[in-house]
């Protein structure tokens, strides 16, 4: 009997004092997390310098991050002895420039895992860039290394209107050209205008110490790199992108066509809200966007956030289940060939893949031949492609979504497509 009360008057000891200690403010149920992540960090910054101290950051006090920056090729945000991280968490990828102090940088390549302690170190913006300062190469610690490094597919419009987003992370600037066109002899060293179809410009800036800065300047390519905040001479917000090496600069080719990349935003969406019309408005399913007028047969205007693959804000959603072809085509051509065609593309939401295929016609539509591959590999998310070839004269394109009848998983798979953004380079 005697144990029995004891027993009992222990738990009711442990159950009080549980309770006492959950409504202590000071409590905390389970151990914080030594991480933070750069989205959380960043919004820290309101505008003036902020000190960090792990009481800011709910006892944080370290960053996990993938190095994105490549100190062989000397061209990195911030100079020598700088590296640039970025993180996702939560589907939010976010990066931040790191100069090393006190020292020199320690040893790190693309692809690098490090966790960087961050506690007394100061978040400030350098000429528009947000960076992390007062972080010693002792305070970097590698993890592992070759891990693959995400680079966001985007166009210049999207980074031009939220640079905070892309400042410090590796992206991926499809559908742009330099302009002016580069004379013969141009290199890459120095600040060279990115601009697209809809005349959106950005700064390509390279070092002029950088291992590549006397290399050949394409006219147009789809250019991978460090986005970075930065302001002009009047100290207005004008971004710039920073190569990582010469092959950063991806299928190099000839310049835009003016008006391109087609972002299909020239109409609205319920201008062609039926996957089949034909309609005084849309006669025969065919629509005038910016670059001219295109056939969307089977083709909707989609713009269903998180479901439909675009950006601004809408693309096209092309029909599933058809046992004939769904196309997205040109009724205009191009007058000086062609040497390359980029688009955005994805399955919608969670449909199944399907398959599609690129075509040309140098007929006026009379007659299409098949360019590149057959694309079957649509998944849930936005991915950029590109279409190499050599084609002169006037020529147009179009999307040939194949009508493999209704899904049957694995052996038949035909989702719903959604494209964007496309574009087509001069030869």
């Amino acid at each position: 009997m005697k144990n029995h009360f004891l027993a009992s008057l222990l738990i009711f000891l442990a159950l009080a004092t549980t309770s006492c200690l959950k409504d202590n403010p000071n409590y905390a149920a389970g151990t914080p997390s030594p991480n933070v992540s750069l989205d959380e960090l960043r919004r820290l910054y309101q505008g003036s310098n902020v000190v960090l101290e792990p009481g800011q950051l709910s006892g944080a006090h370290q960053v996990v991050g993938l190095v994105i920056s490549d100190a062989a090729g000397g061209n990195v945000p911030g100079g020598p002895g700088t590296i640039v991280v970025q993180n996702k968490r939560r589907g939010v990828v976010r990066g931040i420039i790191i100069p090393i102090s006190g020292g020199p940088a320690p040893a790190l390549a693309v692809g690098d895992s490090v966790v960087v302690d961050i506690k007394g170190a100061t978040l400030s913006k350098s000429a528009g860039a947000l960076r992390l300062e007062g972080i010693t190469a002792d305070r970097v610690r590698k993890v592992s290394s070759g891990n693959a490094v995400l680079a966001r597919d985007i166009n210049i419009s999207t980074l031009l209107a939220d640079v905070n987003a892309y400042d410090g992370t590796l992206v991926r600037i499809t559908s742009a050209s330099i302009t002016p066109l580069p004379v013969s002899g141009a290199t890459y060293a120095g600040n060279k205008t990115l601009a697209d179809g809809s005349n959106n410009r950005l700064t390509l800036h390279t070092e002029t110490a950088a291992a590549f800065a006397t290399r050949r300047l394409p006219a147009s390519a789809t250019f991978v790199g460090v986005a970075v905040g930065a302001l002009d001479a009047a100290q207005a917000a004008a971004p710039q992108l920073w190569l990582r090496t010469a092959g950063d600069a991806v299928d190099p080719s000839g310049p835009i066509y003016p008006g391109f990349p087609e972002s299909f935003e020239a109409v609205p969406q319920t201008t062609k809200d039926m996957y089949n019309m034909n309609t005084t408005a849309v006669p025969d399913n065919t629509v005038q966007f910016g670059t001219g007028r295109w056939k969307l047969f089977q083709a909707i205007l989609g713009n269903t956030a998180g479901r439909d693959r675009y950006t601004g804000t809408q693309g096209i959603r092309l029909q599933q289940g058809l046992t004939v072809p769904a196309v997205v085509e040109m009724r205009f051509d191009v007058p000086n060939g062609a040497t390359k065609v980029t688009l955005l593309y994805g399955a919608y939401y969670t449909d199944a893949a399907s398959s599609w295929k690129l075509e040309y016609s140098r007929d006026q539509g009379a007659t299409w031949t098949q360019t590149g591959p057959v694309i079957t590999d649509a998944g849930n998310w936005q991915r950029s492609i590109t279409f190499l070839m050599n084609i002169s004269g006037p020529v147009r394109f179009r999307i040939n979504k194949l009508g493999l009848g209704v899904s049957n998983p694995p052996a038949v798979l035909n989702g719903r497509l959604g494209l964007d953004d496309i574009a087509i380079y001069e030869n």
